[in-house]
């Protein structure tokens, strides 16, 4: 059966978006390796809610116990969290801003990160409360940014607060953060031969990944 892959869009930028780019590069040579099905989900488009009082107190609430006016609040979480587990495989269209990730990505995580739904917290476990529930996800981070240097050992790697919370927020997706994959455009705001490099270092890289992981 074709896997089925999940692109969610966080750049602000509906034109000259290098992430955008990279995300249609992902997807022609996904369907064009077999992959199944694509849904789109485009928060840098259409922001989602910040979470706020009511929204925590719902969250918290035990399902059986939530009011309608309750389930109403949760709504868009739920409909983004089924996205995810329908998902095998999921792009995180990830430009870097201000060294880390845009807010409408940000206020994304805080929506899909719900105790009972995909992580359970247990202080029976000790100081390791909390426990995925999804499992077995693929996540490819497809990122851009306007400096270098990012990579571990590079010399802007202490600047880097975007790739780290990917990385910790990937049990909420179902993902394991060490087979996380991130494809990431650097030298954007250099604009000379290095950008160029990593143009095309870039893309052929998300053509591989989009193939093995179509497979």
């Amino acid at each position: 059966m074709p896997k089925s892959l999940l692109i969610v869009h966080s750049s602000a930028r509906q034109n000259r978006s290098h992430t955008r780019e990279l995300a249609q590069i992902f997807e022609e040579n996904w369907t064009a390796s077999g992959g199944g099905t694509v849904t789109h989900r485009d928060v840098g488009v259409t922001p989602p809610a910040f979470i706020n009082e009511d929204w925590i107190a719902a969250a918290f609430t035990n399902p059986a116990e939530l009011t309608e006016a309750q389930k109403d609040v949760l709504a868009e979480s739920d409909a983004l969290i089924e996205e995810i587990k329908a998902a095998d495989v999921i792009a995180l269209c990830a430009p870097m801003y201000n060294y880390s990730m845009p807010a409408a990505l940000k206020a994304w995580f805080d929506l899909i990160a719900r105790v009972g739904v995909t992580f359970s917290f247990d202080l029976a476990r000790g100081d390791v409360p909390i426990e995925p529930i999804l499992t077995g996800k693929n996540l490819v981070v497809l990122s851009s940014r306007g400096e270098f240097g990012f990579a571990p050992g590079g010399e802007r790697a202490h600047l880097n607060g975007l790739d780290p919370a990917l990385a910790a927020s990937a049990h909420y997706l179902g993902a394991n953060a060490q087979d996380m994959q991130t494809i990431a455009i650097e030298y954007q705001e250099f604009g000379d031969t290095r950008w160029e490099a990593s143009v095309a270092e870039a893309q052929a890289r998300t053509k591989e990944v989009a193939k093995k992981m179509a497979a």
